[in-house]
This record gives C-alpha cells, sequence and structure tokens, in this order.
C-alpha cells in the first residue's frame, strides 16, 4: 500500500478517499455527490465573506444515528494575526 501511496502521490490518494466518501453517502441519503460538492462549495463561499478560513481542508459528512441523519461540516479557520499600534 505504500508503495501505491508514492506511485500516485498523496493528493491523488487523498482526493480519491474523498470521492469515495461521497459516493458512500450518497448510498446511504438522498444526497448526490454533485449536490453534496455544491453545498461545499456554497458554504466555502459563503463563511470566507465573513471568516478567513482554509477552503482546502473544508470537509462536510453526513453522520447517522440510528434513523436521524446529521450533516457536518468541519470548517478549519485560518489564524488572524493581530497588529499593534505604536
Amino acid at each position: 500500500m505504500n508503495f501505491l501511496n508514492r506511485l500516485a502521490g498523496k493528493k491523488s490518494a487523498t482526493s480519491a478517499k474523498e470521492r469515495l466518501q461521497l459516493v458512500l453517502i450518497h448510498d446511504r441519503t438522498d444526497i448526490s455527490p454533485a449536490s453534496l460538492e455544491a453545498l461545499k462549495n456554497d458554504l466555502i463561499a459563503a463563511i470566507s465573506k465573513y471568516i478567513d478560513i482554509d477552503p482546502s481542508s473544508v470537509s462536510i459528512e453526513v453522520e447517522h444515528e440510528g434513523r436521524a441523519q446529521r450533516l457536518i461540516a468541519d470548517i478549519p479557520l485560518r489564524v488572524a494575526t493581530r497588529r499593534r499600534s505604536g
């Protein structure tokens, strides 16, 4: 497996993992992978207007608790630097 990761590169492995997660979410919900990706992009655009975030690290997933489903958004914030006066 390590050989395959080096051969394909970490970025493509991460991308493939994210695509697989989207497919699995689609199988468990009525949300298509394309709709979930569009939702993610819309959330990034809306939140970025007000808060400095790291868009490349945003993850959106659907969690199941019994018969209930929950949309989980993990949106890392960038550290704000403060200016010192004087």
